[in-house]
């Protein structure tokens, strides 16, 4: 194959990773947004849905398909409802303070990385993917489940800005964001607002894991990887800006595929860390939060 062939190939591999990794990272992002805390955890929520997606899988053996709906609908409940009890047991009880959340969800982190590796096991383990089409293109066959993870994820960060822009949640989710004692002198119940964000923030990295799972194996560390790209992306795009988050994790994700293909992958993390250090220097609020506004 000649150049374009290839320059296609890496792009597309791009957008797969660029859109899981929108994903991953605009669930970062929210909680960061709404609540103010740094959840150090979130690469570990990731992880956990990728080992649930196993495990709902070897539940119907056999029938991958069946095995993938199972897991894209229990795993980010799961999830979800391990970060509301960790919300609830752990950042209520610290007042969503900055410093004292980064180091409780630094502490949520190992405890999640050592329950995995205890009853889940250090190996690698394959998810099939529910389906095995090809679609042929004109120089190579490429595969169907991935265009169908770049189409799921378009829809579902679809329905997220739809969420917080067009409805009733997204809008007390904004006053919260704005001014926390406002909101409460308006009877907003901003405890269960910071419960459902950081639960929903949880769930979307859930659900990219899901999707992401069937391409890479499940594993206990597997969580490290994107929890290091989703601060990158949320720190070039902006704290907080849903369409800051998606343009970078696109930058992100595509700069990423092509470099690696042409280059190497080491190369590619450099200059996304460069990037990161450059975003810092001359505008610290990211690219995209002119003034920290929650989903602009």
């Amino acid at each position: 194959m000649g150049f374009g062939p290839y320059f296609l190939l890496a792009t597309l591999e791009g957008l797969v990773s660029a859109a899981v990794l929108a994903l991953t990272a605009v669930g970062l992002s929210l909680v960061f947004g709404v609540m103010r805390v740094v959840n150090v955890a979130h690469g570990e929520f990731f992880m956990m849905g990728a080992v649930l997606a196993w495990w709902c899988a070897s539940l119907v053996s056999g029938n991958p398909a069946l095995g993938f709906l199972i897991a894209i609908l229990l795993s980010p409940l799961i999830v979800a409802g391990v970060a509301l009890a960790a919300d609830r047991l752990v950042l209520k009880r610290l007042h969503y303070e900055p410093e004292a959340t980064i180091v409780a969800t630094i502490g949520l982190l190992y405890i999640i990385q050592q329950l995995a590796l205890t009853f889940y096991g250090a190996e690698a383990r394959p998810v099939q993917a529910p389906f095995d089409w090809r679609i042929q293109l004109p120089w190579f066959g490429y595969s169907g489940y991935k265009f169908f993870v770049i189409a799921a994820a378009s829809a579902i960060l679809l329905a997220v800005w739809f969420l917080l822009r067009r409805t009733n949640i997204g809008l007390i989710m904004r006053a919260t964001q704005i001014d926390r004692e406002m909101a409460q002198a308006f009877a907003i119940p901003v405890d269960r607002v910071y419960a459902g964000v950081f639960a929903f923030g949880a769930a979307l990295a859930a659900l990219a894991a899901v999707l992401i799972v069937p391409i890479k194996q499940a594993h206990y560390l597997m969580g490290q990887d994107p929890l290091l790209l989703s601060f990158i992306v949320v720190i070039i795009g902006g704290l907080g800006s849903l369409r800051g988050t998606v343009v970078a994790a696109l930058l992100i994700g595509l700069s990423d595929g092509i470099i690696s293909m042409f280059f190497s992958p080491t190369l590619a993390k450099m200059l996304a860390t460069l990037l990161v250090a450059l975003v810092l220097v001359f505008r610290p609020q990211g690219l995209f939060s002119p003034g920290g506004r929650l989903v602009r």
